[in-house]
């Protein structure tokens, strides 16, 4: 198995395409074991994986502790209505005192950008960004560019396009940085007060932005939609999401622009009826549960990486 040189797993941005792949392939490693009657291997046994999420989770949170479960390592949940921080406590006193408790491994997540880079240059834990406000959310890439590249059998020289919510969306950021990477093309389609600058910077010349859905969609090989994040819209960006779902939700009608064999894809949550019909949602062509299924497989490649797992991984 090829090195993964990096202590910390923060971003997409700083990572290479070799970084990319060396985790993908180890994802697809760890996917069986779901498949066994006792779904366990003892890579990670000894260690301790802290889940620090200080905002709102289901998914990623659920999939961390499972992953660390599975690898045999000890791990620890604690929310924000349960930390020291409702009491007045920093993030970076939390941190310390928890890393006091020699964890091998910290998955945080927080509202502010920044505040897992900030905790890595502190404590002596390896750190997990499972999400920084508007900035990155590094696994939920890993696990899209998975699904992906086994639905598609490959990335480099698709078209994906991703629509929503662009501005307040560190999923769309982390997916741009590991898509253009990995040698796809990204649309960006969402209305102009959604979108954010420099987004065609971003993929080094493989980023193109609509300000409608139905240009984006033409010919496109992925389609992934995201919601409207009402806890960061600060004012009124659209007029209503009747009117929202009028023009950016995806339809049968509007899935029909894309290429017959595309698939579906959404981070989750889904806002039923507005970035996505519900027929499309449970529909063949959507692998949303993929996605699920796979987040479980590419944290576990995360942790024995960072954790620094001795076994074989499908031991």
């Amino acid at each position: 198995m090829t090195a993964f040189a990096h202590r910390h797993l923060l971003a997409i941005e700083p990572l290479a395409a070799e970084d990319l792949t060396t985790l993908l392939d180890l994802g697809e490693r760890f996917l069986e074991i779901a498949e066994r009657p006792i779904k366990k291997v003892p890579t990670l046994r000894g260690k301790t994986v802290i889940n620090l999420f200080l905002e709102p989770s289901t998914r990623t949170r659920t999939s961390f502790e499972i992953a660390a479960k599975r690898l045999s390592a000890d791990a620890i949940n604690i929310s924000g209505s349960a930390s020291s921080t409702v009491k007045g406590e920093t993030l970076l006193d939390t941190a310390r005192n928890l890393d006091a408790m020699s964890p091998d491994v910290v998955v945080v997540r927080h509202a502010q950008a920044g505040a897992a880079e900030m905790l890595a240059t502190r404590i002596k834990a390896a750190v997990v960004n499972a999400g920084d406000g508007a900035h990155e959310h590094p696994t939920q890439a890993l696990l899209d560019c998975s699904t992906i590249r086994a639905h598609k059998g490959r990335i480099e020289g698709l078209t994906v396009v991703i629509c929503g919510d662009i501005r307040h969306s560190r999923v769309a950021r982390s997916d741009i940085w590991a898509l253009t990477k990995l040698g796809a093309r990204v649309r960006i389609a969402a209305p102009r007060t959604l979108l954010a600058p420099g987004l065609e910077e971003m993929g080094a010349g493989r980023v193109s932005v609509h300000e409608r859905l139905e240009p984006a969609l033409e010919g496109a090989d992925v389609v992934m939609m995201l919601r409207i994040q009402k806890e960061r819209i600060g004012g009124a960006l659209f007029p209503n999401t009747r009117e929202y779902s009028r023009y950016y939700g995806l339809n049968a009608r509007r899935l029909a622009m894309a290429k017959p064999d595309a698939i579906v894809m959404h981070p989750g949550p889904l806002n039923r009826g507005i970035e996505i019909d519900p027929s499309v949602a449970d529909g063949p062509r959507a692998v949303i549960l993929d996605q699920v299924s796979r987040g479980v497989a590419m944290r576990m490649a995360v942790l024995y990486l960072l954790a620094g797992g001795e076994a074989g991984a499908s031991e």
